[in-house]
């Protein structure tokens, strides 16, 4: 089970109170579609649990960003299983696989992404490498914010 830290005053504003807050991360990530079956969101005072399945670790890796970069939430777990058997949702046994081959950054003040992959990759023009990864919370590659955090795909 992954734990991802976020803060809570950064990020969308989805809900206004609490009791709504579930229904509204789990609409704002099943509009983005990463690829999770049977999403289930629960939600306790910051504290964000993603339930469901999926056969693709990036899928999971974006519907843990795109909660955590909502307003209100300072934590999430994940509970997502895939199946013991990649590409067979049906094989009836499954495995909890943590997500792999990315690491998490968090936005600090005068980042860019093209520094941000000058930083990681040694080469500023691989930024749309970045920007892709993160198309679920970053909508414009001229627009990131301090304390939103995103992915970056290790290079291989």
């Amino acid at each position: 089970m992954g734990l991802f830290d976020f803060a809570s005053n950064l990020g969308r504003k989805l809900f206004n109170k609490d009791e709504e807050a579930a229904e509204k991360i789990r609409a704002h990530i099943e509009a983005n579609n990463p690829g999770i079956a049977n999403l289930e969101v629960r939600y306790n005072g910051g504290f964000v649990t993603l339930c469901g399945d999926c056969d693709d670790p990036e899928a999971v890796e974006k519907a843990i960003l795109m909660a955590g970069n909502v307003q209100g939430v300072t934590k999430v777990v994940t509970e997502i299983y895939f199946p013991a058997e990649p590409g067979n949702a049906d094989s009836g046994t499954t495995e909890y696989v943590e997500p792999g081959d990315v690491e998490y950054y968090e936005i600090q003040s005068g980042d860019t992404l093209s520094g941000i992959a000058k930083r990681y990759y040694g080469d500023a023009s691989k930024y749309p490498q970045i920007f892709d990864a993160n198309r679920e919370v970053i909508q414009d590659p001229d627009l990131i914010f301090v304390g939103q955090k995103i992915r970056i795909p290790v290079q291989q």
